[in-house]
């Protein structure tokens, strides 16, 4: 068992993009307000399918589209279960255009899901941290950091 102040790494393939958006829709239960998790992987790497299954088992059923141009785009009750900010800083170049997104202030009542948080000066330590790869045979790679504020709500089920 890790001590805690260890991030557990733990490394699941999916098959395809059914069982991305379904591993998505397994966390969506698991969130709660002020939970961040952090999608990091290439262009195409499946973040945005991910996101999809989020948003899904948090009750949404319209689109779900990589919030690229907008930078975000926020989901609230009755549309999801909770508060939900989906980030795409793809397109951030300068550090200070982060500051007028508020992500901060959303966390406050939202639960923020970012692709390319790498993009962030910093990601909140408590953040979950969810890498996605390429296999050779097209199925996904995701490599779960999970910090010790996930306690027991970890692994989706």
């Amino acid at each position: 068992m890790p001590a805690a102040r260890e991030r557990a790494d733990v490394t699941i393939v999916l098959a395809d993009a059914a069982a991305t958006e379904a591993f998505g829709a397994a966390l969506a239960p698991l969130l709660r307000g002020g939970d961040v998790v952090a999608l990091f992987g290439a262009l195409g790497a499946g973040k945005t399918t991910l996101s999809r299954g989020i948003l899904r088992g948090l009750g949404h059923d319209g689109d779900v589209a990589s919030p690229t141009f907008p930078i975000v785009q926020a989901y609230a009750p009755p549309d999801t279960r909770l508060p939900l900010w989906h980030v795409d800083l793809y397109r951030i170049e300068d550090p200070a255009e982060l500051e007028e997104i508020g992500l901060d202030e959303a966390r406050a009542d939202a639960a923020l899901l970012i692709e390319w948080p790498e993009r962030l000066p910093r990601l909140w330590p408590e953040a979950l941290r969810l890498a996605l790869e390429v296999e050779a045979d097209g199925a996904r790679a995701l490599t779960a950091s999970v910090p010790p504020a996930w306690g027991e709500r970890w692994p989706p089920r």
